[in-house]
């Protein structure tokens, strides 16, 4: 049996295979240019790993947080006031103390020197006044013996001249001898008044003779006070009643005067001393409430002071502390407290995101429908609190959204949450 060949055929598979070939190109093409008009499918995301929070509208409370410190109101530094070494630290940090407790001891041999050479100079002072008061009693009670004398004298010529007086009015007497005893009478009276004017002189150069030496006593007097003063100090007392907070010299330390001691402080009588971050402290101001968390009960206070100057990035907030403190507060413990700046009525607020500042315009992920998608949405924030922020345009009363960090899903503007 013999083929015959048939080229109709053959053209015929080629026509075929050459159509089928397009058509299969032409369904590849098609669908590959579908496929990319297509969306990427929305990731996944674990619902029980974000954090959620529904928008509300009502009032919300502004509050700043920042953490601190407890510090005694009343410090008392203790410095030296002489210069020393310090000998014996008597007392360490912790213990109670009352004005008159001895903490520390220092050493001045020079000091103890002056003291001794202070007091020697004392009792010399009081030597020379002594002196001088024999000396001048002395001298006034002459002044005074010699004055009686010309006095007696005085009387006796006066009494002379009187009788030779009458005598020669009797013609008893000549009248030469009654003007002897006239003159010499008169003489003697002003001889008296030149005495008495003596005396009178004499009495108040030895009152003031006196006076000098005693301030030359008062000065001896007051430096030998002054000395034992200085060593008195070398042992250096507490001076208010509290608890000793610090002690920050060695012994065998050399000190000045002004060097720092000892630290005493009140512990009963403590405020807060918070940090604000400065972003949030430009709407705080004295007066305001504030409530302080010592992590064993929360003490109510307001606001005693705005440090100036901004350290590291926070103000520093004075509170004064109005409740009284609970068991465990002391100076220098850890403590969190919150300002309340003002309440905001009638405002949409949801929960604060991870990202974002007041006054700024956001991302957020507001769920879309019960199934869990969620579509990213543009949200323009107002004022802020520890964990509220106010909502002024983007979502609405009611929205869901996620306040997580979602960086993770930049490059998409769609999630689901499963």
């Amino acid at each position: 049996m013999v083929d015959i060949p048939r080229p109709e055929l053959a053209r015929k598979r080629k026509v075929r295979r050459a159509i089928y070939t397009a058509v299969t190109i032409a369904a590849v093409a098609l669908i590959t240019f579908g496929v990319s008009r297509l969306q990427p499918a929305a990731p996944s995301v674990d619902r029980a790993v974000v954090y959620m929070d529904t928008v509300q509208r009502g009032s919300m409370l502004r509050q700043v947080r920042g953490t601190g410190t407890l510090v005694p109101e009343e410090i008392r530094w203790i410095p030296a006031l002489t210069e020393g070494r310090v000998e014996r630290i008597i007392l360490r940090p912790g213990v109670t103390v009352e004005p008159d407790t001895v903490i520390l001891e220092l050493s001045n041999p020079e000091l103890e020197q002056q003291l001794a050479e202070a007091q020697l100079l004392l009792r010399a002072a009081q030597a020379d006044y002594e002196n001088l008061r024999v000396k001048l009693d002395s001298d006034l009670l002459t002044q005074r013996a010699s004055a009686a004398t010309v006095e007696a004298e005085f009387q006796q010529a006066r009494l002379q001249a009187e009788a030779d007086t009458q005598l020669a009015a009797d013609g008893l007497t000549s009248d030469l001898i009654m003007r002897i005893s006239v003159s010499r009478a008169e003489e003697l009276e002003t001889r008296t008044g030149i005495e008495q004017e003596r005396l009178s002189i004499a009495s108040k150069s030895s009152a003031a003779q006196l006076a000098a030496q005693e301030a030359r006593v008062e000065q001896a007097r007051s430096t030998y006070q002054l000395r034992i003063d200085q060593v008195g100090r070398l042992r250096v007392r507490a001076g208010d009643p509290g608890v000793l907070q610090v002690v920050p010299v060695e012994v065998g330390q050399s000190v000045t005067p002004g060097t720092n001691l000892a630290r005493v402080a009140d512990p009963t009588n403590l405020k807060a001393e918070l940090r604000i971050a400065e972003t949030q402290a430009k709407d705080i101001q004295i007066g305001q409430v504030a409530r302080v968390d010592t992590r064993n009960g929360v003490i109510g206070g307001h606001v005693s002071r705005i440090d100036p100057a901004v350290q590291n990035g926070t103000v520093t907030v004075d509170v004064i502390l109005e409740d009284e403190l609970p068991r465990g507060a002391r100076p220098d413990l850890t403590v969190d407290g919150t300002v309340e700046l003002e309440r905001l009525v009638d405002v949409l607020y949801v929960g604060r995101p991870a990202f974002g500042q007041e006054e700024s315009t956001i991302g957020l992920f507001r769920v879309l429908n019960e199934d869990g998608d969620a579509a990213r949405v543009a949200v323009r924030l107002g004022r802020s609190s520890v964990n509220t922020i106010e909502i002024l345009e983007g979502l609405n009363e009611g929205d869901q959204v996620v306040l997580s960090d979602m960086s993770a899903w930049d490059a998409f503007d769609r999630v689901r949450l499963r």
